[in-house]
């Protein structure tokens, strides 16, 4: 009997499939949601400060002075209110040396100048000066309401007038 080989009838080693790179790991599908979580809360967090600038504040604030007003009916506070919310807005988009230390005639000027016209200086607006020591004085409330209304609206928009 002849010698023959025992290794002549072995088959030839086969390779594994190469591992494919889909479904991905359990870690990389939880990496995969907790980024889109992040960008989801980044892009919430972006929106959310970008509608919370002080004009709209500020337009929320004047809502509410108007239902205080007509809540209560007191002339002098709202007037008082109304030129403290436009004193904090104005301070929040020019430079407090230039706001600051105005009262007077000289307040009701930056407002006319910084908004157009002149409702402040010789319109309703007058009500923002003489109202909080005359609390008898009858003014025109909503007219009043309006002129704030519509310079809260004006200020900081790009082309709105810079004293």
């Amino acid at each position: 009997m002849p010698a023959t080989n025992p290794l002549a009838d072995l088959r030839d080693i086969h390779l594994p499939e190469p591992v494919s790179w889909w479904p991905p790991a359990p870690g990389w599908w939880l990496l995969a949601a907790l980024s889109l979580v992040v960008v989801a809360g980044l892009l919430w967090l972006w929106r959310y400060r970008r509608r919370q600038t002080p004009r709209r504040v500020a337009l929320a604030e004047l809502t509410r002075l108007r239902a205080d007003f007509q809540r209560d009916g007191d002339g002098a506070a709202i007037a008082a209110g109304i030129s403290t919310l436009l004193r904090r807005l104005a301070l929040a988009h020019f430079p407090r040396a230039q706001v600051a230390g105005l009262v007077g005639d000289a307040w009701l000027q930056f407002l006319d100048r910084t908004g157009g016209g002149n409702p402040f200086s010789a319109g309703p607006g007058r009500a923002l000066i003489r109202a909080p020591y005359r609390p008898t004085e009858a003014f025109e409330i909503e007219a009043l309401l309006n002129v704030a209304e519509t310079w809260i609206k004006r200020v900081g928009k790009p082309g709105a007038p810079v004293s």
